[in-house]
């Protein structure tokens, strides 16, 4: 099942996340910077969800106060949240 997300405060404006037994098996961006997008959907994929959201918490992009892996560990917690 995806789970949809809808970021505040940056570029993007959706994350879907495919969370499997608590791993990532899918992440998609929609919006925002291409390659920064590419790239960390890439990293992700196949990790443990909690490590990904654990790592990419509290990053800044621009003195924003948050940023796309920030909103991305947000995500995670979210679904997490919910799935429990």
């Amino acid at each position: 099942m995806t789970y949809h997300y809808k970021p505040k405060g940056v570029c993007s404006k959706e994350m879907q996340l495919d969370i499997q037994d608590g791993i990532l098996k899918e992440v998609k961006i929609v919006g925002g910077c291409d390659g920064n997008r590419q790239g960390v959907c890439a990293l992700v994929k196949g990790l443990p969800a909690k490590d990904v959201m654990e790592k990419l918490r509290g990053i800044d992009c621009r003195g924003r106060g948050t940023s796309c892996p920030d909103q991305l560990a947000k995500a995670i917690a979210e679904y997490l949240e919910t799935s429990e």
